[in-house]
């Protein structure tokens, strides 16, 4: 089971941190990934992490503001999110499986926290 949290409003240029915490030993080995959707819109890669090595991966919309981190002790990942824009409005997922930019290839999921960022 995932579970994600820390979702809010926050005006543009501000910053919030997203937590997805995995419960159960099968997410120890999977790797973590952050989507995003908005209203009217598909489903988006935002950044994700390979267990294996650490290695990380992001969106060009979202690199340089955005920091995906993880806790394994916690089998916990983050999303620290800087200098938010308008358009980063959206509700936002965790997911587990084999690293891809694909959502339909994610067997797992949170249930999506909500950011909105304000003008």
């Amino acid at each position: 089971q995932l579970q994600a949290s820390g979702g809010g409003l926050v005006q543009a240029g501000g910053s919030l941190r997203l937590s997805c915490a995995a419960s159960g030993r099968t997410f120890r080995t999977y790797d973590m990934a952050w989507f995003r959707q908005a209203p009217g819109k598909e489903r988006e890669f935002v950044a994700g992490t390979r267990r294996k090595n650490g290695d990380t991966y992001y969106a060009r919309s979202v690199k340089d503001r955005f920091t995906i981190s993880g806790d394994n002790a916690k089998n916990t990942v983050y999303l620290q999110m800087n200098s938010l824009k308008p358009e980063d409005t959206a509700n936002y997922y965790c997911a587990a499986d084999r690293i891809s930019v694909w959502s339909e290839t994610y067997q797992y999921w949170g249930q999506g926290t909500q950011v909105t960022v304000s003008s």
